[in-house]
Order: C-alpha cells, then structure tokens, then sequence
C-alpha cells in the first residue's frame, strides 16, 4: 500500500515537474518577445523624435521667411492698409 501511495506521488510530481518546464519554455517565449517589443518601441521612438526635430527645423525656416517677407512688405510699402 505504501509503495502504491509512494509511485503515485512520484507520478504527479513527475507530471508536475513537466508542466513546469513547459511552463518555463512559455515564460522564455515571453521574455523573447516583450524583448523585441521594446526594442521595436526605442526604434519607434527615435523615428518620432526626428520627425519631431525635422518639424522644428522647418518650422524654424518658417519662421526666418515670415520675418523676411514682412521686412519686404515693410521696405515697398507693400503692407495692408489700416481700415477703420
């Protein structure tokens, strides 16, 4: 009776101890991807951060022809008139 309770117990754990390694196979598998998630992310982030300066310098560039436009417009007299 004790050597049937004892290889049964043995069957579980042994049943136990496969789950476990499946177990720590998914749990790589995740490791795995949450990995390539994040690295995938900093690739994102960087190409949002240089679109993000590539709009500033052409926003910059905007800005200096705004200037120069309105000193034009100023030096022919070019500029609205006033109305009342």
């Amino acid at each position: 009776m004790a050597d049937a309770t004892a290889e049964l117990t043995l069957e579980v754990l042994k049943s136990v101890q496969a789950r476990l390694a499946q177990v720590d196979g998914k749990i790589d598998e995740l490791k795995q991807e949450m990995q390539a998630s994040r690295t995938s992310q900093n690739g994102i982030r960087q190409e949002i951060t240089s679109v993000f300066q590539e709009i500033s310098g052409i926003h910059a560039t905007l800005v200096r022809h705004e200037g120069r436009l309105d000193r034009i417009e100023k030096r022919l007299e070019l500029a609205d008139a006033p109305t009342s």
